[in-house]
């Protein structure tokens, strides 16, 4: 079987990747290959990100790579926090400090104007090949309090009308069958089927 390397150390994130590819690949991470240097993401967008991460360990290990970059887009907010969105409020990365920002921005904003999601984008780079993108989104709308002890970063104040509840508030089987990383990588399955090599 071919190896799949995916840029994470997020153990949640790299059981999502193995649930989909490992009756394909064997799916390793940087936990396997310490020695990689660290990419900084410095892109101006979520693609950018992505594809930077995955073609650069590509080049360096010379074997496929998956990364994913990934945040939440309020239309309130301008598209804000997008790609900053893991450190919003700052150095170092802070979820409650995060979520107190944008509540603080939204302060006064009516509910049905507090609409959001969360976006994914996956990119899968392999040497001396074109990239493959891959995206997907959650819809929904910021509450105006936090709700729910589940999930990370913005997920409790990430209301999900489909579900009436707050990400932080839904099960994990739930939540990775609608998040945003779900639906990308149900797509990239999708995309490379019958391109990929078993």
């Amino acid at each position: 079987m071919n190896e799949l390397v995916v840029a994470t150390k997020n153990k949640g994130k790299l059981a999502d990747f193995q649930t989909l590819f490992t009756d394909r690949y064997i799916v390793k991470s940087l936990y396997d290959y310490p020695e990689v240097p660290e990419i900084i993401e410095d892109g101006d967008t979520f693609h950018e990100n992505a594809a930077k991460k995955a073609e650069t360990l590509a080049a360096y290990l010379q074997k496929p790579v998956i990364a994913d970059d990934s945040g939440l887009l309020i239309d309130a907010l301008g598209g804000k926090p997008g790609v900053y969105s893991a450190r919003y409020a700052g150095e170092p990365k802070n979820d409650q400090a995060n979520i107190d920002k944008v509540l603080s921005e939204l302060d006064g904003v009516p509910t049905q104007k507090r609409t959001a999601r969360f976006f994914c984008v996956i990119a899968l780079a392999e040497p001396g090949k074109e990239t493959i993108f891959a995206e997907g989104a959650c819809e929904g709308r910021i509450t105006e309090k936090p709700t729910g002890s589940n999930g990370f970063g913005y997920d409790p104040i990430f209301f999900v009308p489909s579900h009436g509840q707050t990400m932080a508030e839904l099960s994990a089987g739930t939540k990775n069958q609608l998040s945003h990383r779900a639906r990308a990588l149900t797509a990239l399955k999708e995309t490379i089927e019958g391109v990929w090599p078993k």
